[in-house]
This record gives C-alpha cells, sequence and structure tokens, in this order.
C-alpha cells in the first residue's frame, strides 16, 4: 500500500514546504481537497519542491467544469509531474453545485458516467487516437482545431478516479475509472459488503476486474501513547464522523453496524447547531469502526490489517492538522508511512 496526506486550503509556499518535509519523511504522496481554494496550483508548487511524491485531487468538484477543462488541467498536470498526478472528480451535493457554483445538478451517477465518458474521449483526442467526438446526454464535445489541442508528451496515461458511497456510481467507477475514492466515513462491512460487489459489477461490464480498480482510503487514523495525546483528534474524529453522519444518505452506514437512528439524532442536533452533543453521539464503539486508534509504534500494523489487499492507497485524514499543531510528529508519521509501504 502507499501511504499519502490528505490536505488542503494551502498558500503556494505552504504547500511546497510541506511535500518537501513529506518526502524526507518516507510518504507516497500528497491527495488535495477543493474546498474554498482550488488544488491546482497548491499542487503545482508541491510538485516542483517533491520530485518523487505522488499526487492527486480528492475531489475536485466536476460538474461546474466542463469535461475538457478538467481534462486540460489533467493532461498539464500529468506532464509536469512526469506522469505522478491522478485526477479525482466528485459530484458534490446539490445544494453546492446550485447554489454556490450555479451549475446543473441532475442525477448524480447518470451525470457522472457521462462526464467521464466525455473525459476520456478529450484524453484520446489529446494523444491522437481519434477526433473528438463524444455525444452524451450531458455533453457534446466536437471541436478540437490542431491549434487548439494541447501538446503531446512522455504521461500520457492519465488516470481519473471518482469518489462513490452509493451502489451506482460505484458501478460507474468500476465500470469506466481507473480509481475509486472511498468516503472517508466507512466501516470494513461496508467497503466488504456494499463497495466492492458494486465495484466489481461495474468493473465486468467493461471486461475487467476488481484487481484493475486503485482504491484510495482515507483514514481516520488516531495515533498516540496516551489517551491525552489522542484527546484532539480522537474528538476531531468524532465530530467529523457526525458531520458526515447527519447526511440522510449516509444512513445504511450506522444502520448496517447496528446503530439505528443514529443519522436521525445527528440531523436533529445538526438542525440546533449543537456540534459537540452531535459529537459526543459518536460511542467509542462507533469510532472503532469509522476510525483506528492504536499507539505510535502500533498504527502501521493496525492499517494494514484492516487495509491491505483491500486499499492501493491509505490516506490520512487527521495527520496534516497534527503536524501543524505539533511539528516535531511529522518524523512520527513518517514512521508509519514507512512501515505501511513496506
Amino acid at each position: 500500500m502507499e501511504f499519502d496526506l490528505m490536505t488542503g486550503g494551502l498558500t503556494w509556499k505552504n504547500s511546497a514546504e510541506m511535500a518537501k518535509r513529506l518526502e524526507n519523511a518516507g510518504f507516497s504522496g500528497m491527495l488535495f481537497t477543493e474546498g474554498g481554494l482550488v488544488p491546482w496550483m497548491m499542487i503545482a508548487a508541491a510538485a516542483t519542491a517533491a520530485p518523487s511524491l505522488d499526487f492527486s485531487t480528492g475531489i475536485a468538484v466536476a460538474f461546474p467544469r466542463s469535461p475538457m477543462i478538467s481534462a486540460q488541467i489533467a493532461w498539464e498536470l500529468s506532464q509536469n509531474t512526469e506522469g505522478r498526478f491522478r485526477i479525482g472528480l466528485g459530484s458534490q451535493v446539490k445544494g453546492h453545485v446550485e447554489r454556490r457554483y450555479s451549475a446543473t445538478f441532475d442525477k448524480p451517477a447518470p451525470h457522472m458516467r457521462d462526464y467521464v465518458s466525455a473525459f476520456k474521449a478529450c484524453i484520446r483526442a489529446f494523444r491522437g487516437e481519434e477526433k473528438l467526438s463524444h455525444e452524451g446526454p450531458y455533453y457534446n464535445l466536437s471541436m478540437m482545431p490542431a491549434m487548439w489541442s494541447p501538446p503531446r508528451h512522455e504521461y500520457e496515461d492519465v488516470k481519473i478516479d471518482i469518489s462513490a458511497v452509493g451502489p451506482y456510481m460505484c458501478k460507474v467507477a468500476g465500470e469506466l475509472c481507473d480509481g475509486v475514492h472511498v468516503h472517508p466515513m466507512h466501516s470494513m462491512p461496508y467497503i466488504k459488503n456494499r463497495l466492492l460487489p458494486a465495484v466489481t459489477e461495474g468493473a465486468k461490464r467493461s471486461n475487467r476486474t476488481i484487481d484493475d480498480i486503485d482504491l484510495m482510503v482515507p483514514v481516520f487514523a488516531i495515533p498516540g501513547d496516551s489517551e491525552e495525546e489522542r484527546k484532539l483528534m480522537h474528538q476531531r474524529a468524532k465530530t467529523q464522523i457526525a458531520f458526515y453522519g447527519s447526511t440522510p444518505n449516509y444512513a445504511f452506514q450506522f444502520d448496517d453496524l447496528g446503530f439505528e437512528g443514529t443519522t436521525k439524532k445527528l440531523g436533529a442536533l445538526m438542525r440546533k447547531g449543537d456540534m459537540q452533543g452531535m459529537a459526543d453521539t459518536i460511542t467509542d464503539e462507533m469510532l472503532s469502526q469509522f476510525a483506528l486508534v492504536a499507539k505510535w509504534d502500533d498504527m502501521a500494523d493496525a492499517l494494514k490489517s484492516r487495509y491491505e489487499g483491500v486499499a492501493t492507497r491509505v490516506v490520512t485524514y487527521l495527520a496534516a492538522e497534527d503536524i501543524h499543531r505539533n511539528p516535531g510528529n511529522v518524523d512520527r508519521w513518517g514512521e508509519i508511512a514507512r512501515a505501511v509501504r513496506a
């Protein structure tokens, strides 16, 4: 397995500095989220500073961007990182797509299926394999004069991944994509009983197997040799899981584990603005399903025990915040990274 750090919202300078530290510590790569800032310039700065790291987005928002624009960005980053970039796209939720981006939100899985197909048509045209010709329910692309086509380069195997939670999006990932970004709020029963069967079914549609699909898995890893040392990350994980778990579409994550009614309770607390109450709703028993708590020296073995043979890349959800608070911990996280990669 590879071992990446999730980050985002950095200045270019901080992105470069963090990349260099992670490279020296033994990390595999960096995954950049798209929130208030777009990830592309951060990745460019990081990649220039750390020429051995891999880079990805997890995720960049798809629907507000034309597939052509996403393809151009991925093509350029693949060239300039010498093949060390893969684009990860996600649908985002309706409110953000329509009210923050003023873009169209329809049925997300069919929409994403057409988006990925259009993206791949652009890449094939960039490679000179065929003229640009994609006609789908959401996107129609047919014009690419030579002067508007990006120059060819040596790193044209541009990989595209999507985030997926429900069965339909998982099938799209299996059928069309190089990989799938697993939601940070996941349990192993969810991965084994829901996600993997759906991705496998999608892969069969394109004469592939699950082994052809990479899984990028963000993990709430909480290392520390005492409860006091783990306290902040412990609370942060519970708060984030509660936030994710308040979404009605994710209720099954609790229900499958025997924690029925949790999402309804979290939703009521969310409407009251009671974030502490939400975090307190996530018991230690729940946390053990959605996170990994271990001593520093035991964390690598815990990650391998849970994810080896399943995840292609594990992505630390909390490490960036911990390193920001405790800069010296980058070496301890690096020890975990090297052990996981070994």
